[in-house]
């Protein structure tokens, strides 16, 4: 139990860094999709 500490900030600090990088990741992509017309959307 002595390195509880450091396991538990080291999951904090791993869940923290992907959640980061998935927000950017989808920030970017709706950024690039705003740039792209409607009609070439094959999402949608």
């Amino acid at each position: 139990m002595e390195d509880a500490g450091f396991i538990i900030g080291s999951y904090v600090l791993t869940f923290a860094t992907l959640a980061l990088m998935s927000w950017r990741v989808l920030r970017s992509g709706r950024r690039l999709a705003d740039q792209i017309p409607d009609e070439d959307k094959y999402w949608l």
